[in-house]
């Protein structure tokens, strides 16, 4: 199955599309330039499949690693899977992806979030604070104090200068402020104490998140 899939991809690499990548900041590095939309329609032909997932994972191919993020089964995704792939981690697409497309629907969502936003390499950082977006989206059923409890870790990482750092920051603080009224309330209030700071990222995350907020708290 994963030659297979290995095959398919390589039909459609467009070498275009990966001078487009590399516009957006997105690693060229073993990159084919397959479309999002194609990888999604291959993921679901193959359905569910853990092994599949990690062989994909370990094959280095960019669109593979998206690929195995789509197929694997979130029950079956371990601690060590987890700082395994995001220490492989080296384009910000293959990060939001892992996040969003697995990570935040494991057992060990929460956890790894926190864990993951006091790294010091660039990319397992960034997948703290996209993971912690994630989770103000989906985790319907998680406390709010779960969210409150991210907040002094937005409010640590906040200097971090390094942009893929940083907007994943800026990204967590307004989803969280999104979630619901009180959450809205907490994070305004997070928000202010960032701007304090005597950091122009911290200015710009702060900035730019209350402007977000406050227009959603003007419109109700």
């Amino acid at each position: 199955m994963t030659e297979r899939l290995l095959a398919a991809l390589r039909a459609h690499a467009n070498p275009d599309n990966v001078a487009g990548m590399a516009r957006y900041g997105i690693s060229t590095a073993g990159t084919l330039g397959v479309p999002v939309h194609v990888l999604r329609r291959m993921a679901k032909e193959a359905g569910r499949d853990h092994a599949l997932a990690e062989s994909l994972w370990n094959s280095g191919i960019h669109e593979a690693r998206i690929l195995a993020t789509l197929v694997d089964d979130p029950a079956r995704v371990t601690a060590r899977q987890m700082d395994r792939w995001v220490r492989d981690l080296d384009s910000w697409d293959v990060c939001d992806q892992a996040c969003q497309n697995l990570f935040r629907y494991t057992p060990l969502a929460f956890a790894k979030a926190a864990q993951w936003a006091r790294a010091k390499p660039e990319f397992v950082r960034r997948a703290g604070f996209s993971l912690m977006a994630g989770l103000a989206v989906k985790a319907r059923d998680a406390a709010d104090e779960q969210f409150a409890a991210f907040l002094p870790l937005i409010a640590e990482a906040a200097s971090d200068d390094r942009n893929m750092v940083r907007k994943a920051v800026n990204w967590a603080l307004r989803q969280i402020g999104k979630r619901n009224p009180r959450l809205h309330q907490v994070a305004m209030a997070a928000a202010g104490e960032i701007q304090r700071q005597d950091s122009r990222s911290a200015g710009w995350i702060a900035a730019d998140a209350l402007r977000e907020l406050s227009r959603r708290s003007a419109a109700g």
